[in-house]
């Protein structure tokens, strides 16, 4: 096998820490993973890593090696991608992974709109709300909405998404309108459970520039995005969305925006990946197509 591709194969591997994996992120047979490995380390005269039936990790020759395979392949890779970065020359696996909340007609539209720009390369599409692990999943970047816990993932903002504080009409017939966050306490909420944290998330609202969080009395707690808005559809109480979610249903009335005046400040949009080293060239390219395009996934309810 030919050094440099030995070289990224190293590197996935020691990300990865799993042949399987591996294999699976390459698209190659396990099999040759574990022979070029061996062909790699009988090349070098050392033992790259240590392997257990559960895991496979560095050894100390084989940290050293891969600090230097990454500077190695991130300059391999800007000399490769300096001149021409068109949609004929750009193959290979894409994986990402979106919020439930990004799941919309339009966010498909555009990502259309960046598979037919760069036919060559193949998108793995993943949608959840869960922390992932974005290397031991094989995951190449995530798209996050609202505050993010500290992490060694490489985090870069993208935008800004707006939240909407609504309910359905036949709710608000039977409880009425509230007009004020005092009114609130009168009136019950779907309640969404964060699956990190296991903690009821509250909402937030912007008075006088400040914000205040409020967690409402729970008509039903869900812990999955898509649930959530539909059991704000079906009646069950308030719910608080970024707007992306809900717009659809605030433009054929099945939802109704309430509490406008106070309406919170947009929450950042973030997308993470693992590290800036051997970033490979299509996640560079989805990076900076996001970036750019971003507005436009859903104009009405997202901005930069």
């Amino acid at each position: 096998m030919e050094l440099l591709q030995s070289m990224r194969l190293f590197a996935r591997l020691a990300e990865l820490g799993s042949f399987t994996k591996a294999s699976e992120a390459l698209d190659i047979g396990r099999p040759q993973v574990t022979r070029y490995i061996q062909e790699l380390e009988t090349s070098l005269g050392v033992r790259l890593f240590q392997r257990t039936t559960r895991k496979v990790t560095l050894t100390a020759e084989g940290e050293r090696f891969y600090e230097r395979v990454q500077d190695i392949l991130a300059s391999v890779s800007a000399a490769t991608s300096m001149f021409d970065r068109s949609g004929a020359t750009l193959s290979g696996r894409l994986r990402i992974d979106i919020p439930t909340a990004f799941a919309q007609v339009e966010f498909m539209d555009s990502l259309k709109d960046f598979t037919t720009a760069f036919p060559g390369i193949n998108v793995v599409l993943g949608v959840t709300d869960r922390t992932v692990d974005l290397v031991g999943e094989g995951i190449d970047c995530a798209l996050r909405i609202g505050e993010l816990p500290d992490s060694t993932l490489i985090a870069r903002p993208v935008g800004m998404a707006t939240m909407v504080t609504c309910a359905a009409p036949h709710y608000l017939h039977e409880y009425s309108e509230p007009e004020k966050l005092e009114d609130l306490v009168a009136h019950r909420g779907v309640n969404f459970l964060s699956g990190q944290s296991n903690r009821t998330l509250p909402w937030h609202f912007s008075v006088d520039g400040r914000d205040r969080a409020y967690i409402s009395n729970a008509g039903i707690t869900v812990t999955e995005s898509n649930a959530y808005v539909q059991c704000g559809v079906a009646g069950f109480g308030i719910i608080q969305a970024p707007g992306i979610a809900v717009g659809q249903y605030l433009a054929s009335g099945a939802l109704v925006e309430v509490l406008k005046p106070y309406r919170p400040r947009p929450r950042p949009v973030t997308v993470l990946y693992p590290s800036r080293a051997h970033l490979a060239p299509q996640v560079q390219v989805f990076l900076e197509w996001l970036q750019e395009r971003f507005p436009q996934l859903h104009s009405a309810w997202l901005e930069q």
